[in-house]
């Protein structure tokens, strides 16, 4: 079984669907309210997870109800929980997410997971050791995601680094991860480069093999020489919410086949994620991944 540990967010996401989005000063009638479980980190894990691989998690949460209703999820999820510690003085962290025609905003109080320590990845050391590929995102303090990549590149395990949300980062660090995964506009910010510049130029000026993602346009890859497309696949989309968690998650659960082989399943397990409101909730499952894959060859 494919071993993963995740070092990353948790959060309640506190979800609301509109016919649009908002302007400022403005208030409209929304059409749907719900609570559900996210954060990058905890999607990344339970994505995995369903996908078939052993996950532990290196996270926080507040001891407040969303904290006890986060951890209750993810243990029913199968996730290791042993380094995800828990605050007394401390709220979890939240994100406020609208949706609105299949698209969102997102406004992420990060609470519990800016307490996420390097000390927390060091005393995870015997999980990352043993694990296939380790995922970490930017929600969490810098000074940990640097802890993550230095701790994985001297053990020798695969480190992809989901960089989001995004900001510019030392180069040594790129070079540090095995993948890097960003879409467009966060690849640019990543190397201090202007967004509206072509993305294969920013994927060859990439210090490091990545992959970049392109929504229903599917993902690009760059390990050497020119990047390489892998085509999206064709559904209905409801809420685009946790697609690139979904995408990252399968790329480290698949990596072991190969890139190629890897990406391809990430972007269909990608396209699955949207069809269902909420970030998790739409997570698939590896029996789905292979009928669609079967359904949409190529």
């Amino acid at each position: 079984m494919t071993r993963i540990v995740v070092v990353g967010s948790i959060n309640m996401d506190l979800v609301t669907q509109a016919p649009r989005f908002v302007g400022p000063g403005e208030t409209i009638l929304g059409e749907r309210f719900l609570t559900v479980p996210g954060g990058k980190g905890a999607n990344q894990a339970v994505a995995a997870a369903r996908l078939g691989a052993e996950v532990a998690l290196v996270g926080a949460t507040g001891d407040d109800a969303f904290g006890q209703q986060l951890r209750q999820g993810l243990a029913a999820e199968n996730i290791d929980l042993t380094h995800t510690i828990q605050l007394d003085d401390c709220a979890s962290g939240t994100a406020s997410i609208t949706v609105a025609g299949g698209e969102n905003q997102i406004i992420v109080v990060p609470a519990a997971n800016a307490r996420v320590t390097p000390a927390q990845v060091e005393q995870a050391q015997a999980l990352i050791t043993r694990a296939d590929a380790v995922l970490v995102q930017m929600e969490i303090p810098l000074e940990t995601v640097e802890a993550t990549l230095r701790l994985g590149h001297r053990l020798g395990v695969p480190v992809i680094l989901n960089p989001a949300p995004a900001q510019k980062l030392p180069i040594e660090w790129l070079q540090l991860a095995r993948y890097v995964t960003p879409n467009q506009h966060e690849l640019a910010i990543l190397l201090g480069a202007d967004p509206d510049e072509d993305f294969h130029a920013l994927m060859q000026r990439s210090p490091g093999p990545v992959v970049l993602t392109r929504g229903a346009e599917g993902a690009w890859y760059r390990e050497q020489g020119e990047p390489i497309h892998q085509h999206g696949f064709n559904v209905a989309v409801v809420d685009s919410t946790g697609a690139g968690d979904t995408f990252n998650a399968a790329l480290a659960v698949f990596l072991r086949e190969g890139l190629s082989i890897a990406v391809r399943k990430a972007c269909a397990a990608a396209a699955l994620s949207v069809g269902k409101l909420g970030a998790q909730a739409g997570m698939p499952t590896l029996h789905e991944v292979e009928a669609l894959l079967a359904q949409q060859p190529g």
